[in-house]
This record gives structure tokens, C-alpha cells and sequence, in this order.
């Protein structure tokens, strides 16, 4: 049995540990696995893009536990839910809104059944007290029905953007990652030749071809030119577009932090024109 673990807590402090020790002293045979804890502080969007990016690559019958809680203590719900990818334990507040367009949940409840949770429950760490034992429980197999009532609408980010027209396609930064990729919602996309095979992860999910050939990327206004399929295509320090490992359009700076260069931020819109 695997349980995952992300959240915002870092490596500073015994947050994390403390989580997965009381996740093996109830389920003591379960693999461990940290997707990240250097999601930034309270950012639930950055969390539900990794997400997004790392569940496909798990076994179905993972357990995938989340702890980007800004709300803590609040009205907030703990929730869990089945899906394709696995089951998702954490808060309701967005957190798996883009794992959810591509692998609807089949049922989703309420962490509310208290002998499924620490007989002391903190207002300030749901991650070690309710949410640990959760993600333990189910991965011994405990049914998800048991952990408490049907929620019918959980929360959900707003849909990120993708309009695909005629002549041209927007999308906008979803994710800055560590090397200053700015990772836009434009994807995913499939190089064919000179065709760009869109298969669109988000909104309407018809599939298009594009020539890539015709088509320039602007982002937050400026010419970053055609899509290029390597870093190396441009001098060291020149701007590029390229489609990225996870298939999504990527602007970026040749061996430089491209976000800060380009200054780039998640929303930003980001453009494939066709030109000529």
C-alpha cells in the first residue's frame, strides 16, 4: 500500500514526521512517499497543479494525502475522495480541482466518523490528526463510505484558461517551477513532424492540429517567438517556448531563471498566434 504526502510544511521542522508516525501506527506495512513539502506557504493552486502533474504516475490504488490548509480550524471541510487516480485525502478548498477534470471523483465525503481520527484533534494540525489517520485507514483498506456523509459539491478552483480559436490559442501561467519555467495551461501538446497535436487538458477537450510553423508565443504581451522542441535551439539567455515534459507550453530562458527574466507570473496570459 502507498500513501503520498504533500503539503507546505517543509523540512525545518518535525511536521511531516509526526504525520507519518501516526500514519505507521496504524498501518505499519504502508510505503511512504513524498511527492513534495516545498509546496509554498498556504499556496493551494501550486499544490493542485502538482498534484495534477504526479498522480497519473502512481498505482491506482494509492492513497494521496494533502496538507495545504490555509483555512485550518475554520468552517473548511476535511474531505476524501475516489477517483481514477486514487483516493485524495485532504481539505476542501481546491486543492484537487485539476486532478479532478481529468479523473472525475466517483465518491467524495466528509472526515467526520471520529473514530477514524485522533481522540484529540487539534484546531491547528488537521495534517497529523485527522487527515494522517484518514489516509492510513484507507489504505488498510477501511471503506471510504465509513469516514463519514456524501459531500455532493466540493470546492473547486476556477478551470484554467484555454480558448482555442481558428488562428489562435490562450492559455495562462499556471506554475513557475525551480528552474524558472513558466508552465502555461496551453497543452497538452504532441510534436508530429511540424504539426502540434493539441489535446486540450482543459475546457472543451476536442482535439486540434496546429501548424506550428505558423504560430508565434507572446506572454504578457512579448514575442517569445515559434515553439521550439529544445532548450538548445537558442543562445544561452535567449527566450524560447518549448513543450514541456508533462506535454504543457513552456516559456522559458536558455540556462536562466526565465520567470524572473521574462518577469513572468502565474496568471499571466500566454498566447500561440499564427502569423502570415
Amino acid at each position: 500500500m502507498i500513501i503520498t504526502l504533500t503539503t507546505d510544511f517543509g523540512a525545518e521542522d518535525g511536521y511531516v514526521g509526526t504525520m507519518k508516525g501516526v500514519m505507521l501506527g496504524i498501518a505499519p506495512e504502508a510505503t511512504l512517499v513524498d511527492i513534495t513539502h516545498a509546496i509554498a506557504p498556504q499556496d493551494v493552486r501550486q499544490a493542485a497543479y502538482v498534484l495534477w502533474t504526479c498522480l497519473p504516475y502512481f498505482p491506482q490504488d494509492s492513497v494521496h494525502l494533502v496538507v495545504v490548509d490555509p483555512g485550518v480550524g475554520t468552517s473548511r471541510r476535511p474531505i476524501a475522495s475516489q477517483t481514477a487516480w486514487g483516493l485524495l485525502v485532504g481539505p476542501d478548498n481546491g486543492v484537487f480541482s485539476y486532478v479532478w477534470e481529468a479523473a472525475p471523483p466517483h465518491l467524495t465525503v466528509v472526515l467526520a466518523e471520529r473514530r477514524y481520527q485522533r481522540q484529540v484533534v487539534s484546531s491547528t494540525f488537521h495534517g497529523r490528526d485527522v487527515f494522517a489517520p484518514a489516509a492510513a485507514h484507507l489504505a488498510m483498506g477501511v471503506p471510504l463510505k465509513e469516514l463519514g456523509p456524501v459531500v455532493d459539491a466540493p470546492i473547486r478552483l476556477p478551470t484554467p484558461r484555454l480558448d482555442i480559436e481558428t488562428d489562435r490559442v490562450v492559455g495562462e501561467i499556471l506554475h513557475v517551477d525551480r528552474f524558472g519555467n513558466a508552465i502555461s495551461s496551453i497543452g497538452r501538446l504532441i510534436w508530429e513532424g511540424g504539426i502540434l497535436h493539441l489535446d486540450p487538458a482543459f475546457g472543451d477537450r476536442s482535439a486540434h492540429l496546429l501548424n506550428a510553423r505558423r504560430f508565434r508565443v507572446r506572454v504578457a504581451g512579448r514575442d517569445v517567438g515559434p515553439v521550439r522542441h529544445t532548450y538548445g535551439e537558442v543562445p544561452v539567455g535567449s527566450p524560447l517556448a518549448l513543450v514541456g515534459s508533462e506535454g504543457m507550453l513552456e516559456i522559458a530562458v536558455n540556462q536562466r531563471h526565465g520567470a524572473s527574466v521574462l518577469d513572468v507570473h502565474v496568471g499571466d496570459m500566454v498566447e500561440l498566434v499564427a502569423v502570415g
